[in-house]
């Protein structure tokens, strides 16, 4: 804009379409609003953005994915990115700085206040998908010699309030972890008494290189709000807070969903993928399913003779791979999950086994009772033995290959959902046709 020029005035129609749009924006909730920013153009969301107060647009901000946090900073001026990254938790703000290019998060960082820019430092000093590097450096402690009245007055002079403070850690004087203690406990003891008497017995922490999936599981199954995250000297260095643990857990059982579909995570929102980048983490799955059809086809191949001289053989091919397919992704899904949720480890290898192999046994038993009647009455009874026999036999094979795959995967440090339920389904189709054949030529040996 020259020295000399006029600014073009706002139209009355323009002013009151804001009014408009600040009205809409105030009806909805901060979590509705944040659910549908990425449905709104890159100019609309910025538009938004600005109409929100700023401890409103701060909390949109901290609920949008990380994606689509990074396109709203690339529509903003520098100067609002900077206030944003500002007001943000570190871990929050670590996890952005983590998703843009290595220039831009640089830079950024570089500008952000000198005790912002340590905090943010250190959890990417972290290795990636570590207790460490999700954890919140900014904590309150207390000591356990404190009076309830003392600690509640530390609470109420703090300069900044941390975002949690349901649960307090307690450290002795070297900061190394004593135990915790929830506020509620804290609040409603007499003034004189102790921290130490109203400290939990019992207490979790996980070390800062700990699997964040680890400590995410841990908190699930102990009902924790707050995990403390300790050195390797068990210093206090930070805390997980739920939230986290269930952003963790999503973005596991998602990456666990993709995989058991044959598909890698796409590791961004559904509306943020493009046709390619969904084309390409379906590709490779396809391939490599593709490539162990082929096994298929082979075992086809090999029993070519069998195949003409009972053509009816290859009526029930289809049927019985894909009882075979069914079977054993029926028993790698409840595998994996069992898994992932703490039920089992590799050490129960034997006993689940023993259990999935009478499953299938079973599932083949109950099978067969219904195919041999019908295939004998309507062909043969020697084809509708062979067909019983395949049934129990491919049933019992695929749910033990679709139980113990998943663990050996686990135990030789590959993600068990690798070991899929499209995985178990082609291995069974090839292994399955090999049951039946080899049955038939048993059964039909003279005819063959």
């Amino acid at each position: 804009m020259t020295p000399n020029s006029i600014p073009t005035p706002i139209s009355p129609a323009a002013v009151d379409n804001l009014t408009a749009l600040r009205d809409e924006l105030a009806a909805i909730s901060t979590v509705e609003i944040a659910e549908e920013f990425p449905r709104w153009e890159l100019a609309e969301q910025a538009l938004r953005f600005r109409l929100l107060s700023k401890d409103r647009a701060i909390a949109v901000f901290e609920e949008l994915d990380p994606i689509h946090q990074q396109e709203l900073l690339d529509a903003l001026r520098e100067e609002s990115v900077l206030e944003l990254l500002e007001t943000m938790e570190a871990d929050d703000r670590a996890k952005l700085l983590d998703e843009m290019p290595a220039k831009v998060a640089t830079r950024l960082q570089a500008r952000l206040s000198p005790a912002e820019r340590r905090a943010t430092a250190k959890l990417l000093g972290y290795e990636p998908e570590s207790a460490g590097r999700i954890m919140t450096p900014g904590f309150v402690s207390l000591r356990s010699s404190m009076s309830a009245a003392e600690a509640i007055e530390r609470l109420r002079h703090l300069p900044t309030r941390p975002r949690h403070l349901d649960v307090l850690p307690v450290t002795d004087g070297f900061r190394k972890l004593l135990g915790v203690v929830d506020l509620p406990h804290l609040v409603t003891a007499a003034p004189e008494t102790q921290v130490a008497e109203v400290m939990s017995d019992e207490h979790h922490s996980i070390r800062t290189d700990a699997d964040q999936e680890d400590a995410a599981r841990l908190m699930q199954e102990a009902n924790l709000v707050a995990l403390p995250v300790v050195d390797f000297e068990d210093r206090l260095v930070g805390m997980i807070t739920v939230d986290d643990a269930m952003e963790i857990l999503e973005a596991e059982d998602t990456e666990d969903i993709s995989r058991a579909g044959g598909s890698e995570p796409l590791e961004r929102p559904y509306l943020a993928a493009s046709v390619l980048l969904l084309a390409r983490k379906r590709a490779t799955w396809l391939l490599i399913l593709t490539l162990a059809a082929v096994l298929t086809v082979g075992v086809l191949d090999s029993f070519e003779a069998e195949l003409a001289a009972a053509p009816v053989l290859a009526l029930f091919v289809p049927l019985l791979i894909g009882t075979g397919g069914n079977s054993g992704s029926q028993a790698a899904t409840t595998v994996i999950r069992a898994m992932a949720v703490g039920e089992v480890r590799f050490s129960d290898i034997g006993r689940i086994i023993w259990r999935e192999g009478r499953v299938g046994f079973v599932l083949g038993l109950m099978l067969a009772s219904v195919g041999f009647p019908l295939v004998s009455l309507i062909y043969s009874l020697e084809l509708g033995t062979v067909v019983a026999l395949t049934l129990v036999a491919i049933c019992t094979w695929a749910t033990l290959a679709g139980s113990f795959l998943p663990l050996l995967a686990k135990k030789v440090g590959i993600d068990p959902a690798v070991v899929s339920a499209p995985m178990i389904a082609t291995l069974c189709d090839a292994t399955g046709l090999l049951l039946y054949f080899s049955i038939a030529i048993a059964v039909l040996g003279p005819t063959l």
